[in-house]
C-alpha cells in the first residue's frame, strides 16, 4: 500500500504555531469533495490515519494535521497556566487550518486526545461542524470526576495512571518518561502503543512506528505531550465546567465508537455519557479492538465513517 501518495504535505502558520498536515490533493485549490478533518491522539501523529485515509480518499477531501505539540507541528514550551495547550486553543488551530484551505463546513473525527480537541471544536464552532465522531473516549470532565465510573476508581487510576503522572509539574514527568534518554522514551512509547487492549505492536505498520519514534522520543515532544495533559487537568476542566453550567451541548449528530477490549468499555458507559452532552442524534457501538481502533480495524473504521458522514 502506498504511503500517503495521494496527499500533499502542507505547513500552516496559524495561532502562533506551525501546524504540519497531510491534505488531499486539489486542482487549482478547489475542494471537490466533502471535507473531513481527522485528528490523532497520544502518543501518535497524523500517520495513525494512513490505512483509513487510503480507504476514504475517493469520497472525502481529507485533512490530517499533527496537533500542536505532536508529530512535526510546533512544540513550543507550555505557558504557566498551560493554556496554549488547552483543547480550546488546539481546536482554534484546526479551525484556522480549515480557513486557510477555504473550507467552511466539514465533518470531524477525533481519536483519543484528538477526540477531546474535536469535542471542544464542535462546541466552540458549532456552525462549522456538520457531524462529529469521537473514538474511544468519554467526556474529559466525566472521566476525571469519577462519579460516572462503572467500576472502582482504583481501576481507572491503574489504567489511566499516565493522566495523573503527566500532569505533575515539569520537568519530573518528562525526565521519568525519558527526556534525557531516547531509549527510555522509546520503551515508554512502545508500552503505550502496545497496551490499552492492543495485542502488542503488530497492528502498527513499520513506517508508522518509525515515525512515532522519530517524533515522540525527544525532550521537546515529551514536554509538550505533558502540557497537553496538564491543560486537560486544569484549564480544560474550567472550560468544561463553565460550559455545563450554561447548559452547553453538542448540537450536531454524533457517532461514538469504542474498543470492546479497551478501558472505556470496561469502566464507563460511553453512549450514556455522550447522549447526556448532545442535543443532536447520538449513535455508536463497540468495535472488536483495543484503544487504537483506526489502526487495528481500518476497514471497519472507514466503513463506519463513510456510513455516518453523509
Amino acid at each position: 500500500m502506498t504511503w500517503f501518495d495521494q496527499f500533499e504535505q502542507r505547513s500552516f502558520e496559524v495561532n502562533g504555531a506551525t501546524i504540519q498536515a497531510r491534505v488531499s490533493t486539489t486542482t487549482l485549490g478547489v475542494v471537490p469533495k466533502p471535507a473531513l478533518l481527522l485528528l490523532h491522539g497520544f502518543p501518535q501523529s497524523h500517520v495513525m490515519w494512513h490505512r483509513v485515509a487510503q480507504l476514504l480518499a475517493k469520497d472525502y477531501f481529507l485533512v490530517m494535521p499533527d496537533l500542536r505539540g505532536y508529530g512535526d507541528s510546533s512544540k513550543t514550551p507550555g505557558l504557566p497556566d498551560h493554556s496554549n495547550y488547552s483543547k480550546r486553543n488546539m481546536a482554534h488551530d484546526m479551525v484556522l487550518v480549515m480557513d486557510a484551505l477555504g473550507v467552511d463546513k466539514f465533518y470531524l473525527c477525533g481519536h483519543d486526545r484528538g477526540g477531546r480537541v474535536a469535542h471542544r471544536l464542535a462546541l466552540d464552532c458549532a456552525a462549522r461542524v456538520k457531524k462529529l465522531c469521537v473514538i474511544d473516549i468519554a467526556p474529559t470532565l466525566d472521566m476525571y470526576d469519577g462519579a460516572t465510573l462503572t467500576a472502582p476508581y482504583m481501576e481507572f487510576a491503574r489504567a489511566y495512571y499516565h493522566w495523573f503522572h503527566m500532569l505533575q509539574p515539569s520537568p519530573l514527568p518528562e525526565i521519568m518518561m525519558g527526556a534525557n534518554h531516547p531509549e527510555t522514551a522509546k520503551a515508554y512509547l512502545h508500552a503505550k502503543l502496545g497496551g490499552w487492549g492492543s495485542a502488542g505492536l503488530a497492528y502498527i505498520e513499520p513506517q508508522a512506528l518509525s515515525d512515532y519514534e522519530r517524533c515522540f522520543c525527544n525532550a521537546q515532544a515529551l514536554h509538550t505531550a505533558c502540557e497537553d495533559y496538564r491543560a486537560s487537568a486544569g484549564v480544560d476542566l474550567t472550560h468544561d465546567r463553565a460550559g455545563r453550567e450554561r447548559g452547553e451541548k453538542l448540537i450536531c449528530d454524533t457517532l461514538v465508537l469504542w474498543g470492546a477490549r479497551g478501558v472505556v468499555q470496561r469502566l464507563f458507559d460511553p453512549m450514556a455519557l455522550w447522549q447526556a452532552q448532545c442535543s443532536g442524534v447520538v449513535s455508536g457501538r463497540a468495535l472488536p479492538a483495543g484503544h487504537f481502533i483506526p489502526e487495528e480495524l481500518p476497514q471497519e473504521t472507514a466503513e463506519a465513517l463513510r456510513e455516518f458522514f453523509v
